[in-house]
Parts: structure tokens; C-alpha cells; sequence
């Protein structure tokens, strides 16, 4: 490997060690439907977006909540002796992709049958802190 491109791995690898995220797969709801509930809570504080997703009546907020509790235990993992309130967590990025489609048959008149798409989707969600941490500025 050359020099440049261990650097950059290098960098990569050290960008990865503070990003803090969870991954939902195949969620059985369409991804026009998640994306709703995701733009909702998109840029917003840590507290605020749970508050949001637990009193949203849709259904995809109830699995997005528990994605965002998943991202803030990773978050706490790595960075125990700080509180949450004194980090000043927000939700930095989420992400919907659709993902497989389960194709079935429905019975039409005349013989004929109209396919149904039953869609899933994967959400990705990161959380950051907008506070600078004491390790990071002695670095």
C-alpha cells in the first residue's frame, strides 16, 4: 500500500473511532412512510427527537425511537464519564434506503391477477455531539 492511500486509512480509521450510529434492516414499512418520521426528527436534539417519536402516532416512530436509544447507547459506550445534557447530542444524520420487495399475486376479474409490492426499508441514524470534548482539544 502507498503512502497516500495508508494516510488516508489512517484518517478514515480515526474519523470512525467518534462516529456513533445504528443500523435498522429490513424494516417491513414502505420507505416513503419511515421517511416521514425521519425528516421529522432530522437535525433535532437528542431529547427533543425522542420526545417527538414518542408521542408521533405513526407506527415507524415507534421503531425509529428505538434505533435512536440504540445509537445513544453507542454513544455511551465509548465516552462513559459524560452526561448526555453535557454533550449536547443531536440527531446528525438518518438515512432511509429502500431495501428487497417481496413481489405477490393478487386475484384480479376476468382471470387476470395485479401484482402487489410489499416494500422494506433499512435506516441508518448517527448522533454527534456539538460540544467539543476535553480528549479532543488536548490532542
Amino acid at each position: 500500500m502507498g503512502a497516500r492511500k495508508r494516510i488516508r486509512a489512517e484518517k478514515i480509521k480515526e474519523a470512525k473511532k467518534t462516529d456513533y450510529f445504528a443500523k435498522l434492516r429490513n424494516v417491513p414499512t414502505s420507505p416513503r412512510k419511515m421517511r416521514l418520521v425521519a425528516d421529522m426528527i432530522r437535525g433535532k436534539e437528542v431529547n427533543l427527537a425522542l420526545d417527538m417519536l414518542k408521542f408521533s402516532s405513526k407506527e415507524a416512530s415507534r421503531r425509529v425511537e428505538k434505533l435512536l436509544l440504540s445509537a445513544i447507547a453507542n454513544w455511551k459506550e465509548k465516552n462513559e464519564g459524560v452526561r448526555i445534557e453535557d454533550a449536547n447530542l443531536y440527531v446528525s444524520e438518518i438515512a432511509v434506503d429502500s431495501g428487497r420487495i417481496l413481489k405477490r399475486l393478487r386475484p384480479a376479474p376476468q382471470g387476470r391477477a395485479h401484482r402487489i409490492r410489499k416494500r422494506s426499508n433499512h435506516v441508518t441514524l448517527r448522533v454527534a455531539s456539538k460540544v467539543v470534548s476535553s480528549e479532543t482539544q488536548e490532542n
